[in-house]
């Protein structure tokens, strides 16, 4: 595998954690370059994390990943996008409540796992395919992170055209991520 196709993986997948800083920001009011890195670090690393554990555990286990991986991102997303859209409909005092739910870091850590379950897959084939791994899966960690952090900013000016129904675009996103997951891997696949 050459550096190119290492790079055009590494923007593949990064779109999904790239959609849901978008989604995100829209959210967030006060935008500082604190939040905005927060979204890069923990996207990028879990997307440098999981090639590097799909490609450890790439001889042992990787038909028992293949059947839930998928159910398992779809879930979390879906959860956490149904949260966002609920919270959408509260008070506006409870707004400062929607921004800190999507930026804590329980959250954040199930929005990482969930759009990086598919790097763990990419790092099985790593693993079959005798790539590097270690410099293959920083290079998809650091596209991730910037494209993340790139995402919250844009988010942030899109959100402001859309007011409280940011939340709720937000969360349909987060949804249909999860649910187009699912369906690659199991109907369209």
């Amino acid at each position: 595998m050459n550096n190119a196709t290492i790079v055009m993986t590494a923007v593949a997948l990064s779109m999904d954690a790239f959609a849901i800083s978008i989604s995100s920001g829209m959210c967030i009011k006060k935008l500082n370059l604190a939040k905005a890195l927060k979204f890069g670090f923990f996207f990028g690393f879990f997307q440098f994390a999981m090639p590097v554990l799909g490609f450890l555990l790439a001889f042992s286990f990787e038909s028992y990943i293949k059947v839930f991986d998928h159910w398992l991102a779809f879930i979390l997303l879906g959860v956490i996008g149904a949260k966002m859209i609920y919270e959408s409909f509260g008070e506006e005092d409870d707004e400062s409540q929607e921004e800190e739910s999507i930026t804590n870091t329980k959250n954040m850590i199930v929005m990482s796992i969930a759009t990086s379950i598919d790097a763990m897959a990419v790092g099985i084939s790593f693993g079959a395919l005798q790539v590097e791994v270690l410099p293959a899966s920083a290079t998809i960690g650091v596209i991730t992170c910037l494209l993340s952090t790139i995402g919250v900013g844009i988010g942030k000016k899109v959100g402001g055209l859309f007011k409280k129904g940011a939340g709720i675009f937000g969360g349909i996103i987060l949804i249909a991520i999860g649910l187009n997951i699912l369906l690659e891997h199991t109907i369209w696949a």
